[in-house]
């Protein structure tokens, strides 16, 4: 099946890219996300306003994402979860948590979808994600997190 991308997949491409999927994948995983499109004939006139529109919002050169990952790794970022007596959270954090979290503590806006994380986070302590500013350069973010 031939779909448009609205936003970034890993592995798959970026926004406003057309690629072809296995039907299941895009029926059941992309299109219900809204990841995907599917591709049209009139659909392909929004392949560039999905491109002009993520021109504006990514980091256009190395040097804008290196001062964007600087501002990351010097924010301390503290994230207060609800909690049992053990240390273990009532769910897990997720990446629009930490995206909010690193907005609040001063830093700059990321996009969660651009966060990684390795493992889900389940208990208090440090713990350390990625944010993939540009295909060549990752930040390093260190989130504490607290009982509330």
């Amino acid at each position: 099946m031939k779909i448009i991308l609205t936003h970034e997949v890993s592995g798959l491409g970026a926004a406003g890219d057309v690629v072809d999927v296995k039907d299941g994948y895009a029926r059941n995983y992309l299109v219900p996300r809204k990841l995907a499109i599917r591709w049209t004939k009139g659909g392909e006139k929004d392949v560039e306003q999905i491109r002009r529109a993520r021109k504006i919002h990514e980091i256009q050169t190395i040097e804008q994402a290196n001062q964007v990952k600087a501002q990351l790794e010097g924010v301390q970022v503290r994230l207060a979860v609800r909690s049992g007596d053990a240390g273990r959270l009532f769910g897990s954090v997720t990446p629009a948590d930490i995206a909010s979290a690193i907005k609040a503590a001063g830093g700059p806006e990321v996009d969660k979808r651009r966060i990684e994380l390795g493992a889900p986070i389940k208990t208090l302590g440090a713990h350390e994600t990625s944010v993939r500013l540009h295909p060549e350069v990752a930040a390093k973010v260190n989130i504490e997190v607290v009982a509330a």
